[in-house]
């Protein structure tokens, strides 16, 4: 059974990593929060096609980092590189193709999301760069399964740190045009994210290099394309992947449903959506530890410490979001103010935030059970559950965003609902379902 001790030297690492990674998006946000309210709706629309054509590599590593976990629990380190090694160069080929057809399609995709012709041209901007981060971050996500699968998390939290900081100093100087450089404004952020991803893969080559031992885990076994490998890799990752596009999807959905109530609600809704993000970094962090850590344990035997492992590891989280949600509760004007100087759209985006610390407090729970279960190798259960949820999710959305036109605070308010449900959802699957038995 794991202590609190070794859970957080799991998980803190993820946290640092996370928190990181996040002053990007906090990053972009702030300085263009300051350049126009076109500018960050605009970041908003681009950011979110982004992510949920990133989220399919991301499901992928995902699917790739229980493997890499369960060998590890089993003690089979050889069998861990291949795991790696091949994932990285599928992921390496699906960048190829999610950039072509990003190329072609994303602005037919974007005319018919966005009203607003100002907006659609400053996403256009700002995409045309951002999918070149596809080739990094596609990198970047398959040695985040590794260390995370073999429990070496602490890596997680320099590379992360190193993207962060090339990041903030590139979008000052890219964004603003200082030290020489031109003002790019938007453009300047975009550019400014892909530099950052590529410092990231560079620093994993070089750290793995140095201080992993190859022969240990099967890095050294640089060999011929085993379609059997890939096969059960996708097994597991294939069901992650449908799970995570689902949701980034219907997340996208919600913002295009605010985009037309309004230029300015779409801010309030960025400006809300970058908190939402940073207040969600523990959550993810501990939600991704109960996902390892439940992995390991089905490897070494402890099939009977799951239930437990999920409980401590849940109790954690919502000690920790308590603590964080009081904090943004009692002082939500200085948060804002982070994002923006304007009072008017710091007034509008308060009730956005009561909103999304209540969701937080629901979500510190239910992503480390909901987690777990993807831990135990059941992802296609997991990704059952999610659906089941999002059809939820996205009928709130339709009615209430696009057909009623409420109040962004109004449709904040299903993510506590989404979160409600999936943990209602987890507990009857850990409660009733066979999940004991799953052979990876």
């Amino acid at each position: 059974m794991y202590t609190n001790k070794q859970i957080w030297n799991v998980s803190s690492p993820i946290f640092l990593s996370l928190l990181a990674q996040t002053i990007i998006g906090v990053t972009d946000t702030a300085f263009l929060g300051r350049v126009g309210e076109v500018e960050l709706g605009a970041s908003a629309m681009g950011s979110l096609f982004y992510i949920c054509v990133f989220t399919i590599a991301f499901g992928f590593s995902t699917g790739s980092q229980i493997i890499i976990a369960r060998r590890n629990g089993e003690g089979n380190y050889k069998d861990v590189g291949p795991v790696m090694i091949q994932g990285t160069f599928f992921l390496l080929g699906m960048a190829f193709i999610l950039f072509c057809l990003s190329k072609l399609m994303a602005p037919g995709i974007m005319r018919f999301l966005v009203s607003s012709d100002k907006i659609f041209d400053s996403t256009m901007i700002f995409l045309n760069w951002r999918i070149i981060g596809f080739f990094f971050a596609f990198v970047n996500v398959m040695f985040r399964a590794l260390y995370i699968g073999i429990t070496r998390t602490r890596v997680l939290t320099i590379s992360a740190a190193v993207m962060a900081l090339v990041n903030v100093i590139l979008a000052y100087t890219l964004i603003f045009g200082h030290f020489g450089f031109p003002r790019m404004g938007i453009k300047g952020a975009a550019i400014a994210s892909v530099i950052a991803e590529a410092s990231s893969v560079l620093f994993f080559l070089v750290y793995t290099k140095i201080t992993v031992d190859f022969k240990k885990y099967g890095l050294n076994q640089f060999r011929s394309f085993e379609i059997q490998l890939l096969v059960r890799v996708l097994r597991i990752s294939s069901f992650t992947m449908m799970q995570y596009f689902l949701s980034m999807a219907t997340w996208f959905v919600f913002f295009v449903a605010v985009e037309r109530l309004g230029q300015r609600q779409l801010a309030v809704a960025n400006i809300v959506r970058s908190i939402y993000v940073v207040m969600l970094i523990p959550v993810n962090a501990l939600s991704t530890t109960s996902n390892t850590l439940v992995s390991n344990a089905i490897g070494a035997g402890g099939v009977n410490q799951v239930i437990q492992i999920m409980n401590k590891i849940a109790r954690f989280s919502f000690l920790i979001v308590f603590s964080v949600v009081a904090l943004v509760v009692l002082f939500p004007e200085a948060v804002l103010s982070v994002y923006t100087n304007e009072s008017a759209l710091i007034a509008e985006s308060v009730n956005s935030v009561y909103v999304i610390s209540f969701a937080m407090l629901i979500a510190s729970v239910s992503n480390v059970y909901f987690n777990g279960i993807s831990g135990t190798g059941n992802t296609s259960s997991a990704l059952m559950l999610e659906t089941i949820t999002l059809v939820f999710y996205t009928g709130y959305i339709f009615l209430v965003g696009v057909y009623l036109k409420a109040p962004v605070a109004i449709c904040f308010f299903i993510e506590a609902l989404y979160y409600l449900l999936l943990l209602t959802g987890s507990f009857i699957y850990l409660k009733k379902a066979n999940w004991q038995s799953k052979k990876l």
